[in-house]
């Protein structure tokens, strides 16, 4: 007798085979038979028309102080994710002397727009060590798997204190207590060690983040501390310092070498995507990780599904009028009074003359690339869309502000604040930043077809102000396996990919596939129907913060270890999930 069984379904298995029909039986958690399963069973699940395929592992969030006070982990476990990574780009809550609680939240707030009024109330705290903070976690019920990355920045901040702050080379002893830490780490339990190096990170006061410019000898020091495990990965963003040019890449992809030599060869994840100022850097780093992969070691790139942009308007963190000082005057009023106020003819003329102040810079989280696009608006029109209420990612230029404006006549200032104020001032406008040179997603059906991608930069839970790509697994479904009309990516690959290949690269060896003996993590999706709906801001965090939520229909059930814990896209208040140690999974 089965737990439950699955029937009447079309298997996608992850294996990337062909897709056929066949039931699923679960007992204890596990698959135990796939096919022909014809023993009775206490709950039975009707798949007739829909797919069936492994639960999604995202290799890429940042839940790492969320995870401490919401058990839903909302928008992943609503988007088929069973399992996730968080503790990405450097950054993360552990290990920390309390004294340095206030420094680590300014660091999340300011690189990955967490709220820091509600990191501050949210966060239960009550560790200090890396596996402490582990065992805290590893209490709490939580609706989907997670593991956990130690963050360099929070690993320098604990053992330099303020030189770890101000950008001070950490000495011999630093390197070899930061090695030691992350050893301890490992071995109860860690994912692995992440950096981030990118100068577009900054804290929440406007700080470069402590890890951002670590050399090559810290790195390897620090990566030393995987030599003799089996398991464990790295992960690494940067963006190659463009800006100093493009002659710095084989000098920044050197340091990530030297850590990767280090490492005793445990693989590593490299932030992949394609960037304005250096639009061929993105095959450079490919280049580079083939090359690596040729030489015996293991790299891989992340890429996302689709651009990596921002969302802008009255509520979200950023909009095109911001910086503008009558815009200024009134921006501390309720979204109702903004609204009535931007209404006024004449605030309306008076504002689309103005020129923005700067809004970046020192005591500031928001990097210099703010300034460039509130200074460039009429350029930057060009690429800024109206998300619609059924959203698209991958406009046309001419649907494009700037393309409208020409075309009309029209001033685009004007047509750019008409259309915020439109559902109330609670529309949403769209910039894709990265992956969109050549204005579609040609260059992204290249990364994801790779033999080295990976799919990652989800960001999920981070950026929340601003983003909400913890839908990036429904995307490719949707837009690389269904409605893209070329370059379409077959369903089994994009499955292989996102729960298969990603659980491979983990080490999880117990799940990412529909087969006897593997964790019952398991999405049935009605794929025909399935849909993205548009963004909506929930004022649901700690202290009264907000957030970007996007839900999805067409997810039937998603089941985690055997348990439904999402029906019809909607949570269940199931809460099989637990921290995954890395080193124990089957």
């Amino acid at each position: 007798m089965y737990d439950l069984k699955i029937v009447g379904g079309t298997l996608v298995d992850g294996s990337g085979g062909d897709r056929y029909s066949g039931d699923v039986g679960i007992k204890e958690g596990r698959i135990v038979d796939v096919g022909k399963c014809d023993g009775s069973a206490a709950e039975t699940i009707d798949a007739d028309g829909a797919i069936v395929a492994p639960g999604f592992v995202d290799i890429h969030t940042h839940y790492d102080g969320q995870i401490s006070w919401d058990e839903e982990l909302a928008p992943s476990s609503i988007h088929g994710v069973t399992t996730c990574a968080m503790g990405s780009c450097g950054v993360g809550f552990a290990p920390v002397r309390p004294t340095d609680h206030a420094k680590l939240i300014e660091l999340m707030e300011g690189v990955e727009d967490i709220p820091g009024t509600a990191l501050s109330e949210g966060i239960s705290w009550g560790w200090e060590s890396f596996p402490e903070y582990m065992d805290v976690l590893d209490r709490m019920p939580h609706t989907i798997d997670f593991l956990a990355h130690v963050p360099h920045d929070a690993l320098r901040v604990y053992v330099m204190g303020e030189r770890g702050v101000h950008d001070e080379a950490a000495t011999p002893e630093d390197i070899a207590e930061m090695r030691r830490l992350l050893r301890a780490a490992l071995e109860t339990g860690a994912i692995g060690f992440s950096t981030g190096r990118s100068d577009n990170h900054r804290s929440a006061v406007g700080d470069w983040t402590p890890a951002s410019e670590a050399d090559g000898k810290e790195l390897a020091g620090i990566a030393e501390a995987f030599v003799g495990l089996d398991y464990g990965v790295l992960q690494a963003v940067s963006d190659f310092n463009i800006l100093h040019g493009d002659d710095h890449f084989d000098a920044e992809w050197g340091v990530l070498e030297q850590m990767l030599g280090a490492a005793g060869g445990r693989p590593m994840s490299v932030s992949t995507m394609q960037r304005d100022h250096s639009p061929e850097q993105w095959k450079w780093i490919l280049d580079r990780a083939s090359k690596a992969t040729e030489q015996g070691f293991d790299v891989r790139c992340q890429v996302g599904a689709r651009g990596i942009g921002v969302m802008l308007g009255l509520q979200a963190t950023f909009h095109p009028f911001m910086g503008f000082p009558s815009y200024k005057a009134i921006s501390q009023l309720p979204l109702k009074e903004r609204v009535k106020a931007m209404r006024d003819p004449e605030l309306r003329a008076r504002m689309i003359q103005e020129k923005s102040e700067p809004v970046a810079g020192d005591g500031s989280m928001l990097p210099p690339l703010a300034d460039y696009f509130l200074s460039n608006l009429d350029m930057v029109a060009m690429r800024l869309f109206r998300l619609g209420e059924k959203p698209n990612y991958e406009p046309s230029a001419a649907e494009s502000f700037g393309a409208t404006a020409m075309s009309q006549g029209e001033p685009v200032l004007g047509l750019i604040y008409d259309a915020m104020l439109e559902q109330d001032g609670k529309a949403l406008l769209y910039f894709p930043v990265y992956n969109y040179t050549g204005m579609n997603l040609d260059v992204v059906h290249e990364m994801l077809t790779h033999p080295l991608a990976l799919p990652g930069l989800s960001d999920g839970g981070a950026h929340v102000g601003t983003v909400c790509d913890a839908s990036f697994t429904t995307f490719l479904m949707t837009h690389w396996a269904r409605d893209r009309d070329q370059g379409r990516i077959p369903l089994e690959r994009i499955i292989q990919m996102q729960a298969n290949d990603t659980s491979r690269f983990l080490g999880l060896n117990d799940r990412g596939l529909l087969e006897p003996g593997r964790r019952a993590d398991i999405n049935i999706i009605d794929f025909d129907n399935l849909q993205l709906l548009h963004p909506t801001m929930l004022k649901d965090l700690p202290a009264g913060g907000q957030r970007l939520m996007q839900y999805a229909s067409g997810y039937v059930a998603t089941l985690v270890n055997g348990d439904v814990i999402a029906k019809d896209g909607k949570l269940t208040g199931a809460r099989p999930g637990r921290l995954v140690r890395a080193g124990s999974s089957a």
